[in-house]
């Protein structure tokens, strides 16, 4: 899983045996070794006037396509599709328009990122709306114009939003189901492509999500390109254009973020002294109340009992009035994007690991560090995959050694302390960037390769293994070898219940890790989505934080997890309670775990916590996880990961105790990352996010 598993690219809103094992296959499957798989262009139904074509890509690497069919009646029939490792969506949207460009009618049919069917309709006739998707039906009275935003939408729909939105009264129109939108216009581009040129303007739509949304549209106002820190979409012909389009739109974002630091980050001018806390030691795993911690700049100063240390003189002064006082939270399983930035602080996560970077990712995310953005410290694992139908979105492919060792090599140069092998590798390979990434002083984990076992990639030269599920692959060879596809989801899924964590089986292979030094990244926050979320409802993980998202985010958390085929539903469920016994089995066999989420950037850490505590994991146990443990796997003890002197000011201060009920992370009073103060409530009020009811605020 990465990036398109929490973004799910499908909607406008751009709102995871015995012990030896079988032999490695000789050579893995023809197939592997092929280009990606690339959606092929429908063709225009008859009667089509003209046509815009446009091409689609993942993290650099054609993967789709979007055609936009003009009829002659003025409906618009727009194909989209594209494969992102054996998902991604295919559909087909007819829309109809008023004389305001603003649709009447939306008919779409297809199958969305996860393959569950799509048959979206939306009508609106006589001063009254309805619509049915996946998630939701409604009808609903409206007078004057309003913007349907479809649940499985084409990017055509954000790019006549934009239209419709540029030529709005005040530029702002309310949306359907709810929520309103509003348009600026930031800039326009003279682009040129042999003997044509066309002019582009870039329009930022704000009320889609947490952040606004940036799109492209040419001189007749119709959508030119839309581009992200993941996708990008641009029209047939003009693809040198985005290396100029996106320079212009990352000068224009960045000065957006800037303005986010100098309204919501406070450096203090001098000491700072937080009195009356109950301060979590994470080295004991216990809560020392009474306790007052003095910083100064980025370093904490002095920590000891209230009274018992000298304030300095000018000091600003804080009463924790006996709430918890943490260090800083760690997310291990991250991709974060620039707009990402806040959403981590404002859910008291400051530092992170982004667990699918590539040599130059660094350079883009350094102004978290001298604070041009706001968002947490990062640490980088580079992902690394091979070639093939389902190669995971990135450039770092490689087909032979001597590809792989030199991509270890740039990662190492990069300051990478993880090489991250993904599910398309060649097996055979993994030796080489194993000891390749070991001479560098890099540490090794990932997916396990498809036609490959767990066991054998640790005997291999891993020393972490991402996600559960990779874990219980490992006993359900003989069911799945090409891991590849999602076929790595349904196959635990549907067998789970087989596996059983104190089989002989399962604990040789556990002594296997714990012998090896191996650590586990289980994400359970994901499978939680993935095998327990229905269509329509909100599901557990998001349950506490749902209500309080922006109306479209609220949405998406809608979508449901895999599709379930039938009479499966009560597999798929118990698959999540097998895979958090696995990980009491793991912790008893004394296996490392490490928290990370794959999901929802910095809301979804409390619930992958709340899992472990489920699951049987105590409480301050956890916490420790979270901060300590995460910081020595960073090899940043020395710096993070506890309250103590000499170390950075990271820190949240919490209403409640979350040494008894881990969910308290959620009830955010104050975020102090590097020394500077953060106002969650703010944060979140820039975000569009709700207040948090509980704290009565």
């Amino acid at each position: 899983m990465t990036h398109a598993s929490r973004r799910r690219l499908v909607t406008v809103v751009t709102a995871v045996l015995a012990l030896t094992g079988p032999a490695l296959a000789a050579d893995p499957p023809v197939a592997q070794k092929a280009s990606i798989a690339v959606p092929q262009p429908l063709a225009c139904p008859t009667g089509t006037r003209s046509s815009r074509d446009y091409e689609f890509n993942l993290m650099g690497n054609r993967a789709g396509y979007q055609t936009v069919c003009l009829q002659a009646d003025g409906t618009r029939v727009v194909h989209f599709a594209y494969n992102d490792r054996g998902r991604g969506p295919a559909f087909t949207s007819k829309i109809e328009l008023d004389a305001n460009g603003i649709p009447v009618a939306i008919a779409t049919d297809g199958n969305d990122y996860l393959k569950s069917p799509v048959a979206e309709r939306f009508r609106r006739a006589s001063g009254t709306a309805t619509w049915q998707n996946k998630v939701e039906s409604g009808t609903q009275p409206v007078a004057g114009a309003a913007f349907y935003v479809s649940q499985s939408g084409s990017f055509e729909e954000i790019g006549l939003l934009a239209r419709a939105l540029r030529d709005a009264p005040g530029r702002k129109l309310p949306l359907l189901p709810q929520g309103e939108a509003d348009l600026q216009q930031l800039s326009q581009l003279k682009l040129g492509n042999g003997e044509s040129s066309r002019q582009a303007s870039l329009y930022s739509i704000g009320g889609l999500g947490f952040q606004p949304t940036s799109v492209w549209l040419d001189e007749d106002g119709e959508l030119f390109a839309t581009i992200d820190s993941f996708s990008t979409l641009v029209r047939e012909g003009w693809q040198d254009s985005l290396t100029a389009l996106r320079a212009e739109q990352d000068a224009q974002e960045a000065s957006r973020r800037t303005a986010q630091v100098r309204s919501l980050r406070r450096a203090p001018s001098g000491p700072v002294v937080i009195e009356h806390a109950n301060l979590f030691d994470s080295e004991h795993m216990t809560m020392r109340p009474g306790t007052t911690v003095i910083f100064a700049q980025q370093r904490i100063v002095a920590v000891g009992p209230d009274g018992s240390l000298p304030i300095p003189a000018g000091a600003e002064r804080i009463d924790a009035g006996g709430r918890a006082l943490l260090p800083g939270l760690w997310d291990l399983h991250t991709h974060p994007a620039l707009d990402d930035g806040p959403l981590f602080l404002a859910a008291g996560v400051t530092s992170v690991r982004d667990m699918a970077a590539e040599p130059d990712k660094p350079a883009l995310l350094r102004v978290f560090d001298t604070n041009e953005a706001i968002g947490p410290r990062v640490t980088y694992a580079g992902i690394i995959d091979g070639r093939g139908p389902f190669q995971g979105p990135t450039k770092m492919l490689v087909s032979d050694e001597t590809e792989a060792r030199k991509a270890v090599q740039a990662m190492s140069a990069a300051g990478f302390g993880l090489v991250k092998i993904y599910s398309s590798m060649d097996p055979k390979l993994v030796p080489a960037i194993a000891d390749e990434a070991h001479r560098a002083g890099m540490r090794v984990g990932g997916h396990v390769p498809a036609f490959m076992t767990a066991e054998q990639a640790v005997l291999a030269g891993y020393d972490e293994i991402q996600h559960m599920n990779m874990v219980f692959l490992n006993f359900l060879y003989d069911k799945v070898q090409d891991t590849r596809t999602p076929a790595r989801f349904t196959a635990v899924a549907e067998h789970a219940a087989s596996v059983d964590p104190q089989s002989a089986r399962v604990q040789a292979f556990l002594r296997l890790l714990k012998q090896r030094h191996v650590t586990l990244d289980p994400t359970l926050v994901v499978f939680e989505s993935l095998l327990t979320d229905r269509a329509g409802v909100v599901g557990p993980g998001a349950a506490a934080v749902a209500d309080r998202m922006p109306p479209l985010v609220r949405r998406s958390l809608l979508e449901g997890g895999l599709p379930v085929p039938d009479g499966k539903d009560a597999s798929y469920r118990q698959a999540l309670t097998q895979m958090q016994r696995m990980l009491m089995a793991v912790r008893s066999a004394g296996v490392p775990i490490v928290a990370g989420t794959d999901a929802l950037p910095g809301f979804m850490l409390a619930r992958e916590l709340e899992l472990y505590v489920e699951a049987g994991v105590p409480a301050p146990e956890v916490l420790r996880i979270a901060t300590l443990d995460a910081a020595r796997l960073a090899g940043l003890e020395g710096e993070l990961g506890s309250i103590a002197p000499g170390k950075l000011a990271d820190m949240i201060l919490v209403d409640g105790d979350p040494s008894r009920n881990v969910g308290d992370v959620r009830r955010l009073r104050l975020v102090i990352k590097d020394g500077a103060l953060f106002d969650p409530d703010a944060l979140c009020r820039a975000l569009g996010i709700q207040l948090l009811a509980a704290t009565g605020r």
